[in-house]
């Protein structure tokens, strides 16, 4: 599970924006837009969510899930490599 506050984060490292994730995922814009309006966890349709998941790794973006590694045992996004974000 992703939740709406990592996808807003991992857009913010990447330096993107709604319009440009959905570009690199092949979704909507309105499907971003709901995805992000989500309290909590992501809901929608598991394809299109995959998708962006999907991009945000392609991107450079490691999605941290509840009770994997990190210092604090939280969720949470880091970069897998710092450099220019992605062109479209």
């Amino acid at each position: 599970m992703i939740t709406s506050f990592q996808m807003r984060a991992a857009r913010a490292l990447l330096g993107i924006d709604q319009k440009t994730l959905a570009e690199l995922a092949g979704v909507s814009l309105p499907t971003i837009q709901r995805m992000e309006a989500s309290d909590g966890n992501v809901r929608g349709v598991v394809e299109s969510l995959t998708k962006v998941v999907d991009a945000l790794n392609r991107a450079g973006v490691d999605l941290i899930g509840e009770h994997a590694r990190s210092d604090d045992g939280g969720r949470g996004v880091r970069l897998k490599h710092p450099g220019p974000p992605p062109r479209v």
